[in-house]
């Protein structure tokens, strides 16, 4: 005998009863984890947009592409790719060789 917990209650139901399978409870396509957050600040994506741009808030996603191209620039610096560290290093050479 299996137990599934239905509108609040535990139900006692027989081995072969499948749970319900709801598809719109997907995360990322409705408000379902914003109401069962009980946050009283929103209780969907709408609110809690407008709740971020009242208070000047985002989300860490609004950088993926910010981080992106910096990884790709520290990369570039480490490899002496960086065109002004290029640059640096031959003034560096410039300098030296001007003092003897």
């Amino acid at each position: 005998m299996k137990h599934l917990f239905r509108n609040g209650h535990w139900v006692k139901v027989s081995d072969d009863v499948q749970p319900e399978v709801r598809n719109h409870d997907a995360l990322l396509w409705n408000d379902r984890a914003y109401q069962d957050m009980n946050d009283p600040r929103f209780s969907s994506r709408s609110e809690h947009r407008e709740y971020m741009k009242a208070n000047g808030l985002t989300t860490v996603d609004d950088y993926k592409e910010q981080w992106a191209k910096q990884q790709k620039d520290r990369e570039q610096f480490y490899h002496g790719i960086d065109p002004q560290r290029r640059e640096d290093v031959m003034r560096a050479f410039q300098e030296k060789r001007r003092r003897g």
